[in-house]
Parts: structure tokens; sequence; C-alpha cells
């Protein structure tokens, strides 16, 4: 748990110590965001249901919403949108690999498990940055809130949907075998900073204490479901938070910066100005 709650102050008043603490805070939560509402976007008019189809459209552009949120605040500390995204090297970025995997065509169960695993980890995680110490973590948090708990509430009644057909449970057994690990790295540590992190205040749980709420949580619904939770499970490699990814996260990247590539863009360009939005 955190041992102050003094706030950080402005970007500009961070030390050296505390911007690389604030730094990987941000890192993972707009890489998650942002990857995550990528891989949603597959399921755009693939879904089994025109509510579904509309559903994980919304999730899409909840998700992307959060990432520019997130990284908005990476640029108060001397970034560019640039350097962050489309000139990024796919090795800079520290999202869980739980994000980054492709879905398989028809799948939906894998796509419902993902976004349970993956939701139930966020709503944690937002809490514990409720009183961050870092004011743009802490002015952001109230916005992403609400509608992260419409993802979660999504997923929970997919899956019990889901637990009363005999074909459709055993699909998402597999699904969950297939994915806990990987929701493992959730968990993972980015870099040596993590002490920091909790005493600086900028979060008030370790990973380690997400990681066991998360763990009751998932198992408790879950087995409620009738599924067998894979406790035993060890975090896949690779993780991802140590900017190590799969072979599939590459390709990915290479898509996502295709377009501004290929135009010969050397900045950015926003279709509305914030006021606008």
């Amino acid at each position: 748990m955190s041992t102050t709650n003094a706030d950080l102050g402005e970007p500009t008043e961070l030390s050296e110590d505390e911007q690389r603490a604030v730094e990987a805070q941000l890192f993972r939560l707009a890489d998650d965001e942002f990857i995550q509402a990528e891989r949603y976007t597959f399921w755009q008019v693939r879904a089994p249901t025109l509510e579904s189809d509309l559903a994980v459209s919304n999730n899409a552009q909840d998700e992307l919403g959060h990432a520019r949120l997130w990284y908005d605040a990476i640029q108060q500390l001397g970034y560019s949108e640039e350097s962050l995204i489309y000139e990024s090297d796919p090795s800079d970025f520290q999202h869980s690999t739980l994000v980054e995997l492709p879905f398989e065509e028809g799948d939906w169960a894998n796509a419902v498990v993902r976004a349970y695993l993956y939701d139930v980890a966020e709503d944690i995680r937002l809490s514990a940055l409720e009183e961050s110490s870092y004011e743009p973590i802490r002015d952001r948090i109230g916005r992403i809130q609400g509608e992260e708990e419409y993802h979660l509430e999504h997923a929970r009644s997919w899956l019990e949907r889901m637990a009363l057909d005999d074909d459709a449970s055993e699909r998402v057994q597999h699904a969950l075998d297939e994915l806990y690990p990987y929701a493992l790295t959730l968990f993972e540590p980015v870099g040596d900073v993590e002490d920091d992190i909790t005493n600086l205040g900028i979060r008030s749980m370790s990973l380690s204490e997400m990681h066991t709420e998360w763990a009751d949580r998932v198992e408790s619904f879950l087995t409620e479901q009738g599924f067998e939770v894979p406790t035993d499970a060890e975090p896949a490699t690779p993780i991802g938070r140590d900017n190590q990814h799969t072979d599939h996260w590459h390709s990915l990247h290479e898509e996502m910066t295709s377009t501004y590539r290929n135009l010969g863009r050397n900045e950015a360009t926003l279709l509305m100005d914030e006021d606008d939005e």
C-alpha cells in the first residue's frame, strides 16, 4: 500500500524518480487500452448479434478514448503523439500480451472471456488510482470508470448466457484455459519502479494485491457459472510489460502504423479540435 498521499504537483515539478514512476503507470494504462481497442475492431460486423456488434464497436471506441486520455497525460511529460504511437518501434510498447493476441475467426467465446478477464483487472486498477497522488491520473479516472463498468457488465452477461449452453460452455472453457496465463501478465511489473509507484501514492495497491483481488473475483464468478479456473497457471511468456511481445504484435503494429508511413506523414493529425468533440 502507498505510504504517502502527498500530491506530486504539476508535470514540470516532478523529480526524475517521480517522473519515472508516473510514466511507468501511464504507459501501462495507455498501451493496454490502445491495443485492446485495436483488437476489438476485428469484431465489428462479425459479432453474433446486432446488439453485440454495436456493443463491441462502442467498447472499441471507448477504449480508444481512454487511451487518448492517458497518452495526453504522457505528452504533458514531454512526449509527442507521433513518438508514442506512429513513429514508435514495436518494442517501445509495454502492454500486456493478453491484449495483443489475435482473435480466431468466429470464436466469440474467446472475445467474451478475454474481455471479462481484462475488464475485471481494469476495474480493480482504476479503483486503485482514484486517489492517485498525481493529479492528471486522478482527474481522468471518473471519466473512464462509468464506461468500463458497462464493458464488464456486457462480458458478465454473455458468460452467464453461454454457461447455459453445452457447446458454448465448452468453447468458454477452452478460451479460459488458453487466455488465463496471458491475463496474469496484466500484473507483471514495468521496470524496477513498482515500489515507487505505491510508495509515492500514484497507485494505492501493489500488483500483488491487485492480482489477489482479481483472482478471487474471477474464480468466484466463473466457478459459479460452472467453469473451471486454472488457478495454478503461470504468467505466459513473453509478458509484454518488459517490452517483449509475441509475433502477433509485430504484424499488428505494422498494420497500425502503415497508413502514417505510406502517406509520408511526419505528424499526427486530428479530425476535430478537442473543443468540438
